[in-house]
């Protein structure tokens, strides 16, 4: 795999705010990491993604309704100092729907993001809530994906929100326009999620937060038949890095012309990425 472009669809650069939030203990205890004392060095992201030959990153501002996490207004200074390596993918206060559609349409006209990733368990609503719609509206006006979380939480939070059926689904029918990147493999509901994936023409899967040892059979079977151009590489990142993901990749045995789809064509093709 080392001669091919890799995207990863889903990461972050994590402030020490984002690092350190309790909500993420489950993660610091399963990765065995210690309370960030310090601000991370962006650097370090960057040399993450040169161990893996990751070419490009989407990285994500996290809002919530405690405030930033990670702010759009950071995302967009990261983008700055390495326009080659990261592409910005907003986040807007889901809360308030006016301020919302006004700060996706800022980051997507002003800071040229990429799209929009809400992660539905930060605020304990399905994607069927109204407080969605106008910024679904508004992404398929500004013709960029939105990135929802699909699965359970392995942070401190609910899970039901995640599922696919009946969410996902009905947002699809309601917006049969919107390109929906739904990110975590939708596990323990990964045959919903690849039932949805294919009823819908523009809903698609990325596989963040999970390693490629850890992809369910059924997600790899669809990978390498129907959905080859359904399914995106995500790292989840800083949770898991992109050589860990990749690392058993070859033991899927993919084909050179699947692998080349999963790895950065359809990032490419569904983000509308320049290389």
């Amino acid at each position: 795999m080392n001669e091919k472009k890799i995207i990863d669809v889903w990461m972050q650069h994590p402030t020490r705010r984002f690092y350190n939030h309790p909500m993420f203990a489950s993660l610091r205890r399963w990765n065995k990491t210690e309370l960030a004392d310090a601000e991370i060095p962006l650097e370090s992201t960057v040399r993450s993604m040169d161990e893996a030959l990751v070419s490009k990153g989407l990285i994500c501002s996290w809002q919530g309704p405690s405030g930033d996490l990670i702010s759009n207004q950071e995302v967009a200074t990261f983008v700055r100092q390495y326009p080659d390596r990261f592409v910005g993918i907003a986040s807007a206060p889901l809360n308030k729907p006016v301020t919302a559609v006004a700060e996706l349409n800022r980051c997507v006209v002003e800071y040229g993001f990429k799209g929009l990733r809400i992660v539905q368990w930060l605020w304990n609503l399905p994607a069927t809530h109204a407080y969605y719609y106008p910024l679904f509206a508004k992404c398929v006006e500004l013709d960029v994906p939105v990135c929802l979380q699909v699965g359970h939480t392995g942070p401190l939070m609910p899970s039901e929100v995640g599922r696919p059926i009946p969410y996902i689904d009905q947002v699809a029918l309601d917006f049969p326009e919107l390109k929906i990147v739904c990110g975590h493999i939708g596990y323990p509901w990964t045959t919903e999620m690849i039932a949805v994936s294919t009823k819908h023409q523009h809903v698609y899967i990325d596989t963040s937060a999970y390693t490629a040892r850890r992809y369910p059979r059924e997600l790899v079977s669809y990978l390498k038949h129907h959905g080859r151009d359904k399914i995106l590489f995500g790292t989840n990142y800083p949770m898991i890095t992109p050589r860990k993901c990749l690392e058993n990749l070859a033991e899927l045995e993919l084909t050179e012309e699947v692998a080349n789809k999963f790895l950065f064509q359809n990032a490419i093709r569904v983000f509308n990425l320049k290389v």
